[in-house]
């Protein structure tokens, strides 16, 4: 097992398993029913980041078509959207390898949702299984591939067309939690 930094962090969030998060973008909102039964750790752990201003201001930065649209890297909060779009360094770093200090432990091996639907929240994570930490991405299409592997956390129920036009680069404005 190779080196990391980071320490396990376990969430202190309580969930109730009705949290629907309010994702407001440079392109429009999208609401996410959270799954706080199935990855309770995740969404305590997305919970806790959203409701303290962690996302507000951060920029998506991967775009892959027909696959996914990922943000949630501090590494963006300083830089515009065109450097992010560019691909360019910014000042903490590269966009895509910064997280908040922590990791957490998967649950795609206990989660029974565990499914990468067309719309589905899954958190990103780095080649150790248990690294995810704030970066997370939405699934453009089904991506069944990456079910025995990352943990899905939370389903689109409004806003897929929202999704469909997100670019690296648009801005995440706020996260909160309804």
């Amino acid at each position: 097992m190779g080196f990391l930094p980071d320490p396990l962090y376990e969430p202190k969030r309580p969930v109730s398993g009705t949290e629907v998060a309010v994702i407001k973008t440079s392109k429009g909102t999208i609401r996410v029913k959270l799954d706080g039964e199935g990855a309770p750790r995740h969404v305590a752990n997305f919970c806790e980041l959203a409701e303290s201003g962690f996302y507000d201001g951060l920029k998506f930065h991967r775009y892959v078509p027909g696959f996914v649209i990922q943000g949630g890297c501090p590494n963006t909060r300083e830089m515009t959207p065109e450097q992010v779009a560019s691909g360019a360094r910014g000042p903490f770093g590269q966009p895509g390898t910064g997280g908040p200090g922590y990791r957490i432990r998967q649950e795609f091996s206990t989660n029974p949702n565990n499914s990468h639907v067309d719309g589905a929240l899954a958190m990103a994570r780095s080649q150790n299984v248990d690294s995810a930490g704030s970066q997370f991405y939405f699934c453009l299409g089904p991506q069944h591939f990456l079910d025995p592997n990352y943990t899905v956390f939370g389903v689109t129920v409004e806003g897929r067309d929202v999704i469909e036009e997100l670019r690296a680069g648009d801005v995440i404005e706020s996260v909160t939690i309804a």
